[in-house]
């Protein structure tokens, strides 16, 4: 049966999702999460959430979903120890780094990969799995044939959203809160600019980036037969009784098999919605999945208030318990009480006396044994032995029950015994490069020229399908001295691989031995065409950590995250080389929505906010787009920051440019144009983000 997962953004809403039937819980504590700007969790209220859950047969799983920087990974370590102490039945993590380091720390507290880690196909589930993940958060992206090939086939857990916000991008490669406001959502400080009014195509001021929430409600049952283990519902920074109202609807339809209905929709959506729900991304309909929130329905208060009522009178959730009598006469009373998790208790009583008047009865003894009102228990049956003509007061009874409960309580709460083991080792670092390469990104056959060729860059990164489209454009390159690196796309489902796999092949057939990669699920793609492996800036590199978990991975060189400032990239231990962003229009977002083809305005649309910026939008492979930054980048004045960070190299990345501004601009670095670009921007590199 699915595990259903909901979310405790506060203490109060622990009681709200395990009373109203959740399985386990998902929340943050005050560091390193993903929802930073909810309530969250003191250590105290942990341990007693943990307590609390525990005893009713519900799992704890502690979001650490957040990007760490090396100054951070002790204090994520003495976090993990702690959780995993205090009973944590999982750990959440996006960072590679982080996720080594909990590894080795805590060898026996189970991790989950977060839907932050970006993982949408099969490699990228084995390569989770080889990381130490027990079970991966699927991206929310994926359709039904997509995640039934995933269960089918996948060595741990799989984890589907099934409830809830849905991101304009795919988790963990969102940018734009950063890039706009320094509010990194890799950091748990997202703003949600996909929330704002843009204008776009013909229209002003609209809402092209807010997404309906998600609703797969009448898809619980086949989700369930495809093998998915756990269904999970979002909203951490929603109010209590929105996670009581929508956990209770779906407890049912899960634990009690039965069919949602008109009712269910109409209360999820009083609940929240955005214009209503969407299955687009499940169904693979994915257009008109734009909503906004609008006025909430005085009826929602009603329904809140009722579902407060509810779960606030008492206990609703009870764990079913068998009891044992013994009452002979001659020795002791004893009772015993199991529940279905193995665990029992035995308690003694006083020795039954002689009956003066009426005596103990199976029937009387079971009926005060069922008293279980006021515990998150509830008696099942009753068995035992009960001799004939005893006594035994109903209150010596009730005192018993309560003894064993109690007891039974202690032991479903008892934590559980894990080894600590030590920080993993700093790091070897490379020895620092003679120079500092030069590499180049383009984006279209139109900037691949001879000028541009002349300008002798050590790396050309191509786009993989304009690679095998358009490979006359390589010759110049090469005969310049480049070595051309094909550029895989930032998604590929599996439904995706036999073609990335066959212009793979094509390309290691033109004598591309090098491929750059953005997710860990695509280097097994690489691989398997015979090419070498560099690491994309989408891997998040953060820290020390991460760039040796690349290293062991056999890539031989990472981007640096673009989040970091610059002394942050130059205290990096480079393990392998490095490189760094150091010109363009860094990426915002990725989507399978494709907002080309929705604003019906041609290639290369722009994106425009109220305060003026203007976003383009271009294609990436599988009809998906990208949101670049209004701003371009640019360092060619503050080379002499850059040099002392111990870089291998520094990449132009050229996108909306004309080819005649991508020569210029490399000239630029080169030392032999004085060019700048309208509109720059230092990027984060001196701000750095929250």
């Amino acid at each position: 049966m699915l595990e259903l997962l909901s979310p405790a953004g506060s203490p109060e809403t622990v009681v709200a999702a395990v009373q109203n039937g959740a399985d386990a819980i998902y929340l943050g504590l005050e560091e390193f999460n993903a929802r930073r700007g909810a309530k969250n969790f003191t250590r105290r209220e942990f341990q007693d959430a943990v307590r609390y859950c525990h005893e009713r047969g519900c799992k704890v799983y502690v979001a650490m979903n957040t990007l760490a920087l090396d100054r951070e990974l002790e204090a994520v370590a003495e976090l993990g120890n702690f959780v995993s102490r205090a009973g944590a039945d999982a750990v959440l993590v996006q960072d590679l780094g982080a996720a080594r380091v909990l590894r080795s720390v805590c060898p026996d507290l189970p991790l989950h990969a977060s839907t932050q880690m970006s993982v949408h196909n099969l490699a990228g589930v084995h390569a989770a799995a080889q990381l130490g993940m027990q079970r991966v958060v699927l991206a929310r992206e994926l359709n039904r044939e997509q995640i039934r090939f995933l269960a089918a086939h996948s060595p741990v857990e799989l984890e589907v959203f099934v409830h809830g916000a849905l991101c304009f991008c795919h988790s963990g490669q969102c940018y734009m809160s950063s890039l706009i406001g320094r509010r990194s959502g890799n950091r748990g400080r997202c703003a949600q600019p996909c929330r704002m009014a843009y204008s776009f195509g013909r229209k002003s001021d609209a809402y092209p980036l807010s997404l309906k929430d998600n609703c797969l409600l009448p898809y619980l049952r086949e989700l369930d037969e495809m093998g998915v283990k756990c269904v999970k519902i979002e909203g951490r920074m929603k109010r209590l009784e929105y996670v009581a109202v929508v956990t209770e609807i779906y407890d049912r339809v899960i634990h009690e098999g039965l069919e949602p209905t008109e009712r269910d929709m109409e209360r999820l959506r009083l609940a929240f919605s955005r214009d209503g729900f969407t299955d687009g991304y499940y169904t693979g309909e994915k257009r008109d999945m734009t909503g906004t929130r609008g006025e909430q329905d005085p009826e929602a208060e009603r329904m809140f208030t009722e579902a407060r009522r509810g779960y606030s009178s008492g206990e609703r959730r009870r764990v079913s318990v068998d009891f044992t009598i013994d009452l002979r006469r001659f020795r002791p009373a004893t009772l015993t009480a199991a529940d279905d998790a193995g665990h029992t208790v035995t308690v003694l009583g006083a020795e039954p006396a002689p009956a003066q008047n009426a005596a103990v009865t199976r029937e009387s003894v079971s009926a005060q044994l069922y008293k279980t009102g006021g515990t998150p228990y509830r008696c099942r049956e009753v068995h035992g032995v009960i001799g004939d003509g005893l006594f035994v007061s109903a209150a010596a009874l009730n005192g018993m029950r309560r003894e064993a409960l109690e007891g039974l309580s202690a032991q479903r709460g008892q934590l559980p015994r894990r080894r600590t083991g030590t920080f993993p080792a700093a790091p070897a670092g490379c020895s620092a490069p003679e120079r500092l390469h030069l590499n180049l990104q383009v984006q279209s056959a139109a900037q691949l020229t001879e000028a541009l060729a002349e300008t002798k860059p050590d790396n050309l990164y191509v786009p993989l399908t304009l690679l095998t489209t358009e490979p006359g454009l390589l010759r110049p390159f090469r005969e310049s001295g480049a070595d051309v690196v094909a550029v895989l796309p930032r998604v590929v489902a599996d439904d995706e691989l036999d073609e990335v796999s066959r212009r793979l092949r094509y390309a290691a057939e033109l004598g591309v031995g090098t491929a750059l990669a953005g997710n860990l699920g695509h280097v097994a793609l690489a691989r398997a065409a015979g090419m070498a492996v560099r690491g994309d800036y989408g891997l998040n590199v953060f820290n020390s950590q991460s760039m040796q978990v690349l290293s062991e991975a056999g890539l031989i060189s990472a981007t640096a995250s673009f989040e970091l400032r610059l002394e942050q990239v130059r205290d990096l231990v480079k393990t392998i080389d490095t490189e760094l962003i150091l010109y363009g229009r860094l990426p915002c977002m990725v989507s399978d929505q494709d907002l080309i083809a929705q604003a019906d305005v041609g290639d290369n649309p722009v994106l425009s906010d109220r305060m003026g910026s203007a976003f383009p939008v271009v294609r990436e492979f599988g009809n998906r787009c990208v949101i670049l930054n209004a701003h371009k980048l640019y360092l060619a004045d503050k080379m002499e920051d850059v040099l002392p960070l111990g870089l291998w190299a520094g990449r132009l990345l050229f996108t909306t440019e004309s080819p005649r501004e991508c020569v210029e601009v490399t000239k630029t670095y080169l030392g032999q144009s004085k060019y700048q670009p309208n509109g720059l921007t230092r990027g984060l590199y001196y701000r750095g983000v929250e």
